[in-house]
């Protein structure tokens, strides 16, 4: 069982997620604590909906090395998420660690503990948001060959994330936000914007995803990319940040 109590049919044959497409989050961990750092790395992956439910982790020998770890270490940590509900480890010709978990559904219970128990870090963590993520954007549309050789993989997100339903489109939102840090080819920026997203994610998981929503911000993501694809890096920035406000809106109406 997942840990939104519904049981989930892993794919024993899926492919496993390529390592290279998850550079936000594994970048080597400090020594100092590792176990409790990796465990952390591997489950933003899942949180955040890098891995999808269903799918399975990078190879051990690959995931260790990424991360600079052991792969001692790393058995640990997924050991932990396992007994956590958060993945299942498989043996055999199609085994490896699969993703189990899936986001609760939106709950005005969940709403209420979580406006209790963000109330004071809300604006702290909406602010590191937009200071990233407008950041990345405009740094994007400054670099004409990264967002030139970007170009295929933003129109890509950006086709998934505004087609998405609404049961898959947080994970597809994020994978277009953390796209445009990731294209940027800053390592740090990459990191600081996928730290953004996990501090507001289960805020986000915990309202409803409206359709209307959906719908205008398709039309907020299309200004966003046109803008970085053009090279208007003012133009980029603005986007973004009306974009921001109105999910920070969305966020203090429910929470409020």
């Amino acid at each position: 069982m997942s840990r939104s109590g519904r049981k989930l049919l892993v794919n024993p044959g899926a492919q496993a997620v390529d390592a290279d497409a998850l550079p936000p989050l594994l970048g080597p961990v400090r020594t100092g604590n590792a176990f409790e750092e990796t465990v952390e790395r591997l489950l933003g992956l899942v949180k955040l909906g890098l891995i999808a439910p269903g799918d399975r982790f990078p190879a051990e020998r690959e995931l260790a090395a990424r991360l600079g770890i052991s792969r001692l270490t790393l058995r640990e940590a997924i050991r932990e998420l396992t007994e956590a509900g958060y993945v299942e480890s498989r043996r055999g010709r199609f085994g490896g660690t699969f993703v189990i978990y899936r986001p609760p559904a939106p709950s005005k219970a969940e709403v209420a503990r979580l406006a209790r128990e963000n109330a004071a870090t809300l604006t702290d963590a909406l602010t590191f948001r937009m200071a990233v993520e407008t950041g990345a954007a405009e740094a994007l549309a400054r670099s004409r060959a990264r967002r030139e050789g970007g170009r295929e993989m933003l129109l890509a997100r950006l086709e998934a994330v505004n087609s998405a339903s609404p049961a898959d489109y947080r994970r597809l939102d994020t994978l277009f936000h953390l796209c445009i840090a990731e294209l940027t080819g800053s390592s740090l920026l990459s990191a600081a914007c996928a730290d953004a997203r996990m501090r507001l994610n289960d805020l986000l998981n915990a309202i409803p995803v409206l359709q209307r929503n959906i719908q205008h911000t398709a039309g907020q993501h299309q200004e966003i990319v046109e803008a970085i694809l053009a090279g208007d890096a003012a133009k980029a920035r603005l986007a973004v940040t009306e974009h921001l406000a109105g999910t920070a809106a969305l966020l203090r109406g429910f929470l409020g």
